[in-house]
């Protein structure tokens, strides 16, 4: 078998935002790099489209037909960031057709080891109602409610290492305990959301992690946090799933940030996120958000593939720094860290 599955679409390119950051560029520097590297061995497939029935059971028919008839008409801004194309709307489909084919590989009969949905648009910004953030339809949410409804699972964690909040991912799950939201990401940075303090509602309260990082954050902070703070809630969490909202924007490159990730700092977290899933015995798979730095996304995106299909993950163990020990603090009444 080979060590992962790569959900890819041509229509991905379709989806033309012009000289906007998040562009179809991305996808052939992504491409490039690991074609050079033959794929590490992963094999390749086409996304499907997503069902609508699995579209609606996250986003209003309103939305989607908004984002359909956007589309239909030759494209147009939703928002100062936020725009569509003639064919945004099939790669819209694909992007979340992809996340959910990702369920499908690591959980249905087939058992993958992992899988990467290398797609675009990216999801994580799309509130229920609202494209947002470059965002049309939030592809990881899509996924993790298709986990819980076609796989039965009980429990599902995201955990977004983009180095924007994703709000909408945050919000669509922010009073329901079946899903497990953690994110780190720089604060202040758009779009402004996710402080410390929002940790859920409801019954649900504790059940989104928000870890703030301040500009500059690079990796002794970011893999503390990882393993500190994420993996051990994961444990105790116990999930049936595993889904990385895969930002690579966080990297010291990026030009809409400033943490200081390096290409192998990615790569360590992956091994953290995969030697948590292999110690539960649970599936994980991870879905592209952002990344704008053409060179810095791709050999970050190759570097993480790649860890992810290491048989033997070895997670970097490293200090508790300050910032792991306030939010640790913080995050006592939930968790036991």
């Amino acid at each position: 078998m080979a060590p992962g599955l790569y959900f890819r679409h041509p229509s991905s390119v379709e989806h033309d935002t012009g000289a906007h950051p998040e562009n179809k560029a991305r996808i052939p520097a992504i491409e490039n790099e690991l074609d050079r590297r033959g794929w590490l061995g992963w094999e390749r497939r086409e996304a499907p489209e997503v069902a609508n029935a699995q579209l609606e059971r996250i986003h209003p028919p309103e939305h989607i037909e908004r984002i359909r008839a956007t589309s239909a008409a030759g494209g147009g801004w939703f928002d100062a960031d936020t725009l569509a194309s003639a064919g945004s709307w099939t790669a819209a489909l694909h992007a979340a057709g992809g996340a959910c084919a990702v369920v499908d590989a690591v959980m249905g009969e087939e058992r993958a080891p992992t899988a990467f949905a290398g797609l675009r648009p990216p999801g994580h910004h799309c509130e229920e109602t609202r494209p947002m953030g470059f965002c049309l339809f939030n592809n990881v949410a899509v996924a993790a409610q298709h986990a819980l409804d076609a796989y039965s699972a009980e429990r599902v964690v995201v955990f977004d290492w983009d180095v924007h909040h994703g709000n909408g991912t945050n919000d669509i799950f922010h009073s329901r305990r079946d899903v497990l939201y953690i994110s780190i990401h720089q604060s202040p940075l758009y779009p402004g959301s996710g402080p410390l303090r929002d940790a859920g509602s409801g019954d649900a309260e504790g059940y989104t992690v928000n870890l703030p990082v301040p500009p500059g954050a690079g990796e002794p902070i970011w893999l503390s946090l990882v393993e500190h703070v994420v993996a051990p809630i994961m444990r105790a969490y116990e999930p049936g799933l595993i889904l990385v909202s895969a930002g690579f924007d966080a990297h010291r490159a990026d030009p809409l940030a400033q943490c200081s990730l390096s290409t192998e700092s990615f790569a360590k977290m992956a091994r953290h996120v995969s030697a948590t899933a292999r110690r539960l015995g649970v599936p994980f798979g991870s879905v592209l958000e952002g990344g704008y730095d053409l060179d810095a996304l791709a050999a970050s995106v190759a570097a993480t593939l790649e860890a992810f299909s290491e048989d033997d993950p070895q997670a970097e163990s490293v200090e508790r720094d300050d910032l792991t020990e306030r939010v640790s603090a913080a995050l006592k009444p939930y968790w036991a860290l």
